[in-house]
């Protein structure tokens, strides 16, 4: 069979549900009126991104898994921690909406660029810009109104979030993307574990 829909996919670092529900509480303190045109991502649906792929044709994604699994081998699993809250590009053009990360970010960049490396050459070309890990809050669209985005940015600059709540590590997930009316739904299509190298 090669005439089913090529697959929206990426590779992801997904959440634990205690995580989900401080960020749907984080959301809350950050929303602002007039609302229209922030779109708030669904705390069930916040993950962190490790690489963006595209379209992949069905018949790849076990060629995908395959990759992933080789690339996570060796790599301990660690743990990360949630702090900080910005915006790209910057406060005074609100595009997207982050919660920043700490803890073991090295291990992290280890992770994302061994998924890098692997998947490349698959096709998947090499991202850019540089790895900027972040859990996406909400995006702006062009019609939010300038109180709005004045509001949003005051809050951004004023709050200070170190909620304390681990985030762990222990494997990464290749997910697939539907885009709804609603907003996007993922679903796990592969989960690959972290493994400490025992060599």
């Amino acid at each position: 069979m090669t005439d089913e829909q090529p697959i929206r996919a990426f590779i992801a670092v997904e959440l634990p549900e205690a995580v989900k529900r401080e960020i749907g509480a984080l959301q809350k303190k950050l929303a602002v009126e007039p609302a229209g045109g922030i779109k708030w991502v669904a705390p069930g649906s916040v993950h962190l991104t490790l690489k963006f792929l595209g379209w992949v044709v069905p018949e790849r994604i076990d060629e995908v898994k395959n990759t992933i699994a080789r690339a996570v081998e060796g790599i301990a699993p660690f743990e990360l921690g949630m702090a900080g809250v910005g915006a790209f590009p910057n406060l005074k053009r609100l595009n997207v909406v982050w919660c920043g990360l700490t803890g073991d970010l090295e291990s992290l960049e280890q992770v994302q660029k061994a998924v890098e490396e692997q998947v490349s050459p698959l096709g998947f070309p090499t991202e850019k810009r540089a790895f900027s890990p972040h859990l996406t809050l909400a995006r702006l669209r062009e019609d939010v109104s300038p109180e709005a985005r004045s509001a949003l940015a005051e809050k951004l600059a004023a709050i200070k979030y170190e909620p304390g709540l681990a985030i762990p590590v222990a494997s990464v997930s290749l997910m697939q993307s539907r885009l709804l009316p609603d907003g996007a739904v993922y679903t796990r299509l592969g989960e690959f574990p972290l493994t400490r190298d025992t060599g």
